[in-house]
């Protein structure tokens, strides 16, 4: 059978020279806390690649924290300076999120209000998939004093809008509220500098760029303090205590290297190949539309609604005919809510249980639009009828 992975907003291939980079480190022993000359030999690679990241990124290399994921570095910022700037002003207990933050942050805060006494205050997103900057700027001017902290993700991960994070700290600047933007689906897909963004916090994953699974890195501004929430060997400056992943930080240095390398090269590929396979669709099927549409948005993911039709039934359908993508996040799998990204742009349940999310990564070819081609009439033929026979 052939298979065809569109689904790579979820995770990517791992590039090979990731694989080789991993390979290599993993095989010099030494914690690289050590003082002994094996331990110095790994805590060299692993700072040449901090320096290296720290130059792609536009930050100071002493800005990057290692973490263990994504969700560990946006849990570290969110609660991290929650809970320090809460300690040093009481009445500071407001979190302000967008509607359609990913997980990591919207149950993070969630957590918060519950055990902690935060007030969760989103911002409301437009059809098209965009942040309401009215609406944050009459919040910070009304309740500023009160605000710990804002945070919006600067792509979304499940409709590929991009936000504008500097009008954002613009906004914010105005009363001295840090910003924490989740930049994961942007690492080597859009350029992104940590210091033109005028963020406090910035986090990043190894896994959506080719690196390997279980390394993610916050960037935090010099100088910013924060309380961490892990205790113990008092690594990265006592923010994040664990022995450090080095092979897999060396390895995602290297798939960042070379993401950024070739971005502009691989974003005009996959432009074409969400244009072919857009094309396909107007071709095959007779209804369907764009979730999140506009001018400011990466055509490494777009999410479909096709009216009529079950979007789990559609997933599996598509599984079965060797093409995978996803129904949103995929740190949601399993969850039978329709997608909260969805709803907040306005769509009913209904709609939101229609629609697909299809992400496309460098690896991916024409003739995989060319299969998808051959598959899409049948697929949503059989769809349509499933969800005709069950209404």
């Amino acid at each position: 059978m052939t298979r065809v992975y569109f689904d790579n907003a979820a995770t990517t291939p791992i590039s090979g020279v990731a694989l080789a980079a991993y390979e290599a480190q993993i095989r010099k022993t030494g914690n690289p806390s050590s003082l002994h000359g094996f331990g110095r030999e790994v805590r060299k690679d692993l700072e040449s690649a901090r320096e290296s990241l720290a130059s792609i990124i536009g930050s100071h290399s002493s800005e990057i924290v290692f973490t263990g994921s994504g969700t560990e570095a946006d849990n570290l910022a969110i609660k991290g300076i929650f809970w320090h700037r809460k300690r040093e002003d009481s009445k500071r207990n407001v979190i302000v999120i967008s509607a359609f933050e990913h997980h990591a942050v919207l149950d993070p805060t969630r957590w918060l209000a519950d055990n902690d006494g935060a007030e969760v205050i989103e911002i409301p997103v437009s059809k098209s998939g965009k942040i309401d900057l009215d609406f944050l700027a009459s919040l910070v001017r009304t309740r500023g004093d009160e605000i710990a902290l804002i945070s919006v993700m600067h792509i979304n991960n499940e409709i590929g809008t991009i936000q504008p994070i500097r009008e954002v700290v613009d906004i914010a600047d105005e009363k001295m509220i840090p910003v924490h933007t989740d930049a994961v689906q942007s690492l080597g897909k859009v350029e992104i500098s940590f210091a033109q963004l005028g963020v406090f916090a910035m986090t990043i994953s190894a896994h959506k760029v080719g690196g390997p699974v279980g390394v993610g890195a916050l960037i935090l501004r010099k100088g910013i303090e924060i309380t961490p929430l892990l205790h113990g060997g008092g690594q990265e400056r006592d923010i994040r205590s664990g022995t450090f992943n080095a092979p897999g930080i060396v390895s995602f240095v290297a798939a960042t290297q070379a993401a950024e390398r070739d971005r502009e090269k691989n974003s005009a590929h996959v432009k074409k190949l969400r244009d072919a396979f857009l094309q396909s669709l107007r071709e095959s099927v007779p209804d369907f539309w764009i979730n999140g549409e506009n001018d400011s948005h990466i055509p490494a993911i777009t999410n479909i609604g096709f009216p009529g039709t079950e979007s789990d039934s559609l997933l599996l359908l598509f599984d079965s005919e060797g093409i995978a993508c996803s129904t949103g996040s995929a740190c949601s799998a399993g969850v039978q809510q329709p997608s909260h990204v969805l709803l907040a742009l306005g769509l009913s349940e209904k709609e939101a249980r229609s629609s697909l999310r299809f992400s496309f990564g460098p690896q991916n070819s024409m003739s995989d639009i060319e299969y998808f081609a051959t598959c899409i009439p049948r697929v949503i033929e059989r769809a349509r009828a499933a969800y005709k026979a069950s209404a």
